[in-house]
């Protein structure tokens, strides 16, 4: 994001993010550092009460769709300022931080140090910034199709199965529902080839 531009935070929206590594460098190239990613993803998602819609990691750069963390409920040891509000440009300084300590070797950085971040202003917008992310692999000629690609949230919105980090998505909701007692459970439907002609 170039300089003297806004962040519009705090919208209640969700954002597209992107971040880089340092000159673009190939630093996520290995399945070891996609997980490191990835667990470090799921640690900040929990820790700011973030809801990470989607997300994919690439060689060099990775694209995130998610919102803006939750302020968290008053608790005794907030003190007489309330709860402490957290933005989402510290959710990713803390994301990066994580990532960058466990990986960055002998580099002299990791990340690039700023980010890009675009509001998604309505549903439309969203389903193409999460198509954009899923098919990020597929353009970079890294895969075939956007299943192949373990590194991305698109095997969970495919299935509904659960991967390292948690998805917010119809699946995910269904799943509380279902263990809030508010939904009936899940229905086993036979295999099209057990059913009868």
């Amino acid at each position: 994001m170039p300089w003297g531009l806004t962040r519009f935070q705090h919208s209640g929206q969700s954002h597209f993010v992107t971040f880089c590594c340092y000159h673009r460098r190939c630093l996520l190239t290995t399945d070891e550092s996609r997980r490191i990613f990835e667990s470090a993803l799921e640690r900040v998602r929990r820790s700011f009460r973030l809801q990470v819609y989607g997300y994919v990691v690439m060689l060099e750069h990775v694209h995130l769709l998610l919102s803006e963390p939750e302020t968290a409920p008053l608790k005794p040891k907030d003190g007489l300022n309330g709860p402490q509000v957290h933005t989402l440009a510290d959710a990713l300084k803390s994301l990066k931080q994580g990532v960058s300590r466990r990986l960055i070797g002998d580099a002299e950085h990791f990340w690039q140090k700023r980010y890009y971040d675009s509001n998604i202003r309505d549903y439309p917008q969203f389903v193409e910034t999460l198509r954009y992310i899923h098919r990020n692999p597929v353009k970079a000629e890294l895969c075939e199709r956007p299943e192949d690609w373990e590194w991305s949230s698109f095997r969970h919105y495919a299935t509904g199965c659960e991967g390292r980090v948690e998805i917010e998505s119809e699946w995910t909701a269904r799943k509380r529902e279902r263990a809030a007692g508010r939904l009936c459970p899940a229905i086993e439907l036979p295999h099209s080839s057990q059913t009868k002609a």
